[in-house]
C-alpha cells in the first residue's frame, strides 16, 4: 500500500508541474515528425556533367534517364573531360560521366566523401541498368526507404529522454528543494522508494511509445513487420536501464547542473557508440568492443529486427537477454548506491 500511495505523489507532482505533461505530449510528436526527414543519408540534387563521345541511341538513353533521376540535376553535355573537369574544380558540378567506346567512367568530386560515395553508387546503378549488368536483389526495405531504417531508432531517443532525464532530474530537484529529506526519515524501503520514481516513468515510456507507433503509421504509412508487443517488451527494458541509469546519477549528484552535465556526457557516448547513426562494423576495435555492453545498441539493433525485417522472439533473443542483464544490474545499484539515513 505505501507504494501505491508513493506512485499517486509521483503522479501529482507531475500533472502539478506546467511543463512535463505538455513535453510528454509533445516531444514524440516533434521527433516522429520532424527528425526522420532531416536524419537520413540519401544525397540527392548531385549535378553531373556528361562527356558523350560515343552519341549512340544507348548512350542518349542513359542521358535521358540521368536528366529524369530525383538523385541527379543534369548540367548539359560537355565537350571533353578537360572542359567537365573545370566545373568540377569550380563547384558547378559534382560528378562527370564520360562515355567512350561502349566505356564508362565516373569520376566523383570526393571532398565531401559521402556525396561521392552515394553519388557514385547511384550513377552506377543507373549505368548497370543500362548496360544489363547483373542486378541486385533488395531484401527487406524493398523501397530503400530512410524513414523506415531510422523511426526505430528514434524510438529509443524518446525512451531515453522520458526514462533517463526525467527521473534524474525529479530526484536532484527534491534534493534540491530539501522534500526528499522528509521521505529519508520515514520507514518507507529503499526498493519502495526506488520503485516509486521508476514505475511513472515506465508508464510514461508505454504512452510515449504508443504515440511514435501511431505517428509512424498516420504520418509515414509505415506499421512494424513483426509482433508490437516485442516493440514494448523492448522498450520496457530499455526504460529499464536509463531509468536507473538516471538513477545513479542523481545519487550522487547534488546540483541540477551537475546532474545535466554528468548524464549529457553519458548519453552522448551511448548514442555515438550504438549504430544509431553508423555501422558499428565501421568503427575501430576499440569503439566496438564497446557495443558489447551498450544497451542502446541492443535495442536498436533488436527493433530494426523487429520492426522491418518481422524477427520473432527468437531472433532477437539475445538482445532482448542483454538488455535485461545490463537493466537489472543497473536497477540494483540504483538501489545500493542510494543513501537513506534511517
Amino acid at each position: 500500500m505505501t507504494l501505491k500511495y508513493l506512485i499517486q505523489k509521483e503522479f501529482i507532482q507531475i500533472r502539478r508541474n506546467s511543463f512535463l505533461p505538455k513535453l510528454i505530449v509533445l516531444f514524440p510528436i516533434m521527433i516522429m515528425c520532424v527528425m526522420p526527414w532531416v536524419m537520413q543519408m540519401e544525397v540527392k540534387n548531385i549535378v553531373v556533367d556528361v562527356v558523350d563521345i560515343d552519341h549512340t541511341v544507348e548512350s542518349q538513353r542513359l542521358i535521358q534517364q540521368i536528366a529524369a533521376s530525383n538523385y541527379f540535376i543534369f548540367n548539359g553535355q560537355k565537350a571533353n573531360y578537360r572542359e567537365a573537369l573545370k566545373d568540377i574544380e569550380k563547384g558547378r558540378a559534382d560528378m562527370i560521366l564520360e562515355i567512350r567506346d561502349g566505356k564508362y567512367l565516373i569520376a566523383a568530386n570526393a571532398v565531401n566523401g559521402t556525396k561521392g560515395a552515394m553519388g557514385s553508387a547511384y550513377l552506377s546503378q543507373i549505368v548497370g541498368k543500362a548496360t544489363a549488368l547483373p542486378a541486385s536483389l533488395v531484401l527487406y526495405n524493398k523501397g530503400q526507404n530512410y524513414k523506415l531504417f531510422m523511426i526505430p531508432a528514434l524510438f529509443a531517443i524518446v525512451v531515453m529522454l522520458m526514462t533517463g532525464f526525467l527521473p534524474t532530474l525529479n530526484i536532484v530537484g527534491e534534493k534540491e528543494a530539501g522534500t526528499i529529506e522528509q521521505i529519508n526519515v520515514t520507514p518507507v524501503s529503499k526498493w519502495a522508494f526506488i520503485l516509486s520514481k521508476l514505475i511513472p516513468y515506465w508508464l510514461i515510456a508505454l504512452f510515449v511509445i504508443t504515440v511514435c507507433l501511431l505517428l509512424a503509421w498516420i504520418v509515414y504509412g509505415i506499421t512494424p513487420s513483426g509482433s508490437v508487443w516485442l516493440i514494448y517488451v523492448l522498450a520496457m527494458l530499455l526504460a529499464l536501464f536509463f531509468s536507473s541509469f538516471g538513477l545513479i546519477i542523481s545519487n550522487y549528484s547534488d546540483t541540477m547542473q551537475q546532474a545535466i552535465f554528468v548524464m549529457w556526457f553519458f548519453v552522448v557516448m551511448i548514442l555515438l557508440l550504438s549504430g544509431l547513426f553508423t555501422p558499428t562494423r565501421s568503427m575501430p576495435t576499440l569503439a566496438y568492443l564497446t557495443t558489447y555492453i551498450n544497451p542502446m545498441h541492443y535495442f536498436i539493433d533488436a527493433m530494426r529486427t523487429v520492426f522491418i525485417r518481422g524477427g520473432t522472439f527468437a531472433n532477437v533473443a539475445h538482445q532482448v537477454l542483454a538488455l535485461l542483464g545490463i537493466g537489472l544490474f543497473m536497477a540494483i545499484w540504483a538501489v545500493q548506491s542510494y543513501k537513506k539515513n534511517n
